[in-house]
């Protein structure tokens, strides 16, 4: 029998997938799952919950047992632009071994028709597993997928990666310092305690990024004397991390 799974990274574009083909072909046994890694913010959490609301079923957790937390505090490693190992070991292969427990299956993800240059995930050494594109298939394109949202009254997050990736924008280190202070502390303590452990500075940002200061102590400093970063238009999905 085969098995059917769609993953929500919970962006516009699998939610949109998921609530569609819930529409158009209803009984299909789906797996609705997400790849949760600990450090998603309470927005997101509760979208997933709504998610399974409106889907009439939970989405299933596939976390392979780790969490960035987790990990950061038994490898003494952080996740940057050089060490991108968060979405491969959080995400990508407990997905994959979730796939292939279940297989024959087939994975639905969420790619759209105008989107022709991204090819999705691939399957290493897992057989049976097929990948399909609906949104492709329906010939969606961004604006469709906007529009069925405002039709169905669905707010996405104003982010869906984690609290501390480093992908995000300085203003949404600014946004995470403002309103998520806890938060804030633990990545701080974090970037310190590595640092520590291995003798020179580690931090999530990347210190070439921008002007601002690379490490979050100082970077704190910074937003705590009043400098703000300048507003920009800002995704809604982290293209390192979606699945």
């Amino acid at each position: 029998m085969t098995t059917h799974v769609c993953a929500l990274s919970g962006g516009k574009d699998s939610t949109a997938l998921a609530l569609r083909l819930k529409e158009t072909e209803p009984d299909l046994p789906m797996i609705y799952v997400c790849t949760p890694t600990g450090d998603e913010l309470p927005d997101m959490v509760e979208h997933w919950r709504k998610l399974g609301d409106l889907l009439g079923t939970p989405l299933l957790p596939v976390t392979g047992g780790n969490s960035l937390n987790g990990l950061i505090a038994r490898w003494q490693r952080l996740p940057n632009h050089r060490q991108r190992w968060c979405t491969r070991v959080l995400k990508l292969e407990p997905y994959y071994r979730f796939l292939a427990e279940r297989s024959p299956a087939v994975s639905y993800v969420g790619l759209r028709a105008d989107e022709e240059s991204r090819q999705g995930m691939s399957f290493p050494e897992v057989g049976n597993i097929k990948v399909r594109f609906p949104m492709r298939e329906w010939g969606w394109t961004e604006s469709d997928v906007w529009a069925y949202l405002a039709e169905k009254c669905v707010d996405i997050p104003r982010r869906t990666d984690c609290a501390r990736c480093y992908h995000q924008t300085i203003g949404e280190w600014w946004t995470l310092w403002r309103e998520q202070p806890d938060l804030w502390a633990e990545a701080e303590a974090q970037e310190a305690a590595v640092s520590m452990h291995r003798g020179r500075e580690y931090t999530f940002r990347n210190k070439a990024r921008d002007t601002w200061p690379a490490d979050l102590a100082g970077l704190r400093r910074e937003f705590e004397s009043g400098r703000e970063p300048r507003k920009s238009k800002r995704s809604t999905m982290c293209r390192v991390c979606s699945l």
